[in-house]
């Protein structure tokens, strides 16, 4: 919105800053980490009147997570909220990539916060229905992957970049709409389940939005794709802003966040960020780092579903309890050890995401 303000530059003044997308990201940042400042007491004192004993504790979950019983949770409606004013504020509103990712952002967000609301009024963990949150999980990423193939310039529709080999570009046709629709429920699922810990999600995502805020901000321009060997895709700079605002935000809330938490996010911030993430990753063509510089998630994600195959088939667990930051937990590690050590591993990640830019 604030773009709109160089229309009244002369080229040398201070309006003139606004046309700078560097600098709208630095205030979409100070934007979002203000807001959580000075909404997420009060915020947080709503919730915890509104739901009374909190998030119900799974009964079956680590003996340690019991003494968190009562804390409130939905504290991903700080992020969201956050994310969304820096957004508007300060992002181009006639950039059809922030309206995409702010589309997915919130839409999946509603999912989570309608399962949350479930949560809590019936004081149990038994949410919204999985198979419906699938499906309007895919509905929303489907529109979301046709809607990129749009936005993209015609020699990348419906195709998929390899990182590092620029001039191998795969041709899925109409299945990379399909091929969108994982990315984006993957992500948004994976985050969702790595959220057990206090302050476990939410930095590993802040990691991953700034590494695919980099690399949004430099294939939107021609001259870094040309120098860093990426496909050029025009607009995606934008997304930047997004991703600072989301860093503003997510560290706002991990001021109460932080162990022992005051508010959980929940499902209503777990999904919104998750499909955020997928969905940058899909209109800058990045799906395949994203597995990379989201490698956490996906580690995550696969235990699970490598603990219910295996126990299906055997009766028997791989791990002592899944996700995996349990099964460390059930082994003894504490739990702001766990914490701290899967953060090294998404910034280790992160770097090596961002060396797939440039190989020379």
């Amino acid at each position: 919105m604030l773009y709109w303000l160089t229309a009244l530059s002369d080229g040398g003044d201070v309006f003139n800053l606004f046309r700078y997308i560097t600098f709208r990201a630095g205030g979409a940042f100070m934007t979002a980490l203000i807001f959580g400042f000075i909404f997420g007491r009060p915020l947080i004192n709503v919730l915890r009147r509104k739901q009374g004993k909190g998030q119900p504790i799974r009964e079956d979950g680590p003996e340690g997570h019991f003494s968190k019983a009562g804390t409130p949770t939905m504290g991903g409606l700080l992020i969201v909220g956050a994310l969304l004013t820096s957004t508007l504020l300060w992002a181009r509103l006639d950039n059809g990539f922030v309206w995409l990712v702010l589309f997915v952002t919130m839409a999946y967000g509603l999912i989570g916060f309608a399962d949350d609301y479930a949560k809590v009024s019936k004081q149990n963990t038994n949410g919204v229905s999985g198979r419906v949150r699938l499906l309007l999980g895919f509905l929303i990423a489907g529109i979301a992957g046709y809607w990129a193939t749009q936005l993209h310039p015609e020699a990348l529709q419906f195709r998929v970049a390899l990182p590092i080999f620029k001039d191998l570009l795969l041709n899925f046709g109409l299945l990379f709409i399909p091929f969108s629709m994982f990315v984006v429920v993957g992500a948004a699922n994976a985050v969702n389940l790595t959220d057990g810990l206090d302050g476990l999600a939410i930095m590993p995502v802040m990691i991953a939005a700034g590494t695919l805020g980099i690399i949004a901000y430099a294939v939107g321009r021609v001259d870094f794709t040309e120098y860093l060997d990426v496909h050029y895709v025009p607009g995606t700079g934008e997304i930047l802003i997004f991703t600072a605002g989301l860093i503003g935000g997510g560290l706002g809330f991990l001021w109460y966040n932080a162990p022992p938490a005051a508010v959980f996010m929940g499902d209503t911030g777990s999904l919104a960020l998750g499909g955020a993430l997928g969905a940058i990753a899909v209109a800058t063509k990045h799906e395949l780092v994203l597995g990379i510089v989201g490698g956490l998630f996906v580690v995550e994600a696969l235990s699970v579903i490598i603990q219910v195959l295996y126990f299906k088939r055997t009766g028997k667990r791989v791990f002592l309890m899944a996700p995996i930051h349990h099964h460390y937990e059930k082994k003894g590690w504490a739990e702001p050890q766990i914490v701290i050590r899967f953060w090294i591993i998404s910034l280790i990640l992160a770097m090596i995401g961002l060396a797939t830019l440039k190989v020379r």
